[in-house]
C-alpha cells in the first residue's frame, strides 16, 4: 500500500502547455499574472505550485529562464509554497531546454515524465474555428502527428540532473506502463524514497478518465513500490472534480488548476487557479472531513530540501 497519511495535500498546476488563450480568457500568461495565480492558489490552500512559463505576448508555451527567474523569485517573496518546476516545458522542445531548469534554479520538485507516448490535444480543433493568435491552431494540429518523446536515455539524464541538484522528481505516469519505467529506474537508483507518483488521464493517446483506471494505477503501484510512495491524481478536464474526489477518499493527494481543466463546473470557466483549489479544498475539508496539510507538510512527507536550499 501507498505511504499512509495523517494529512493530505492539494497541488495546483497554473497555466502549462495544454490549454490556449483563445480557450478561457482566465489563463494566467505574463510572469505577473502567473506569480500572482500561484500566490492566489497557495493562499486558497495549495501546498504545492507547478510551474510553466508562456511568452508575454501571446501566450505560447515557452522554457525561457529569465521568465521562470521572475515568477519563481515572486512567488518566494510572498510564499512559502513548494515550486515544482516542469521539464515537460512545451510540446517540441528539446530535452536538453526541459531540464535547463532543474541546473539552474535547484528546486525542490521538478516534473519527470517517465515515458512516452501519442500526445494529442488536436481533437480541442473540433470545437473551435477562430483563434485569438496564429500559433494556437499550428500548436493543436502539431500533436496530431507528435510523439512526447522520453526515451530511457533522456529520464537516465533528467534523473541524474534532478539528483545531482538536489531536486525531487515528481513523476508523471501518463499510462500504466510508464509505472513499470518508474519502477525499473529506481531499482538502479535514479530516484530516491520516497517516491513521488503523478496518476495523469485524459491526454488523447494515454490512458483514458474512470475509477477503474485509478484502481489499476494504484492497485500496480502498490505491487511496485509497496509503502515507498506517495502519489497524487490528475484527471484532465471535466473529470478533475469527480476522480479528485475519488482519488481523496482513497488517500492521495490531488492536483487541480487551469493546467488541467478550465472548467469549475459544467459551462461555467474557473476564473482562477484559487478558484479551483477552493472548490477541491472544500470537497476535501468541509464535505469528507479530510486533514489538509500545508507546504511544510509535504516538503517532511516527500523529503523535500527546503525552499532556503533552491536557488530561486
Amino acid at each position: 500500500m501507498a505511504k499512509k497519511l495523517d494529512k493530505q495535500w492539494i497541488n495546483c498546476a497554473i497555466t502549462g502547455s495544454i490549454h490556449t488563450p483563445t480557450m478561457t480568457p482566465h489563463l494566467p500568461i505574463t510572469p505577473e499574472e502567473i506569480a500572482q495565480s500561484a500566490i492566489g492558489a497557495a493562499e486558497a490552500g495549495a501546498a504545492t505550485v507547478h510551474l510553466h512559463v508562456r511568452t508575454p505576448e501571446t501566450g505560447k508555451p515557452i522554457s525561457d529562464m529569465e521568465l521562470f527567474k521572475e515568477v519563481c523569485t515572486e512567488i518566494k517573496k510572498n510564499s512559502n509554497v513548494v515550486q515544482c518546476l516542469t521539464t515537460g516545458g512545451g510540446l517540441g522542445m528539446t530535452a536538453e531546454e526541459r531540464v535547463k531548469v532543474v541546473s539552474i534554479f535547484e528546486p525542490e520538485l521538478a516534473s519527470m515524465n517517465m515515458g512516452s507516448f501519442n500526445f494529442g490535444l488536436f481533437p480541442a480543433l473540433e470545437k473551435m474555428s477562430d483563434f485569438e493568435h496564429k500559433w494556437e491552431r499550428e500548436y493543436l494540429e502539431f500533436t496530431r502527428d507528435f510523439v512526447f518523446t522520453n526515451t530511457f536515455k533522456s529520464m537516465e539524464t533528467f534523473l541524474n540532473i534532478m539528483k545531482e541538484h538536489g531536486t525531487k522528481p515528481e513523476m508523471e505516469c501518463y499510462d500504466i506502463g510508464h509505472l513499470y519505467n518508474a519502477a525499473f529506474l529506481a531499482e538502479r537508483g535514479y530516484m530516491e524514497k520516497p517516491f513521488f507518483l503523478q496518476f495523469i488521464m485524459g491526454i488523447t493517446g494515454a490512458i483514458q478518465p474512470s475509477v477503474d483506471n485509478l484502481l489499476h494505477y494504484k492497485n500496480t503501484a502498490d505491487k511496485l513500490f509497496g509503502d515507498d510512495y506517495v502519489w497524487s491524481v490528475l484527471p484532465v478536464g471535466r473529470h478533475q472534480f469527480p476522480l479528485g474526489t475519488v482519488a481523496a477518499v482513497m488517500g492521495g493527494t490531488v492536483r487541480v488548476g487551469l493546467e488541467d481543466n478550465i472548467y469549475i463546473g459544467k459551462g461555467s470557466f474557473s476564473e482562477s487557479n484559487a478558484m479551483s483549489v477552493e472548490k477541491i479544498k472544500g470537497i476535501m475539508s468541509d464535505g469528507l472531513n479530510i486533514p489538509l496539510g500545508d507546504a511544510d507538510y509535504a516538503r517532511e512527507i516527500l523529503q523535500l530540501k527546503g525552499l532556503s536550499n533552491t536557488k530561486i
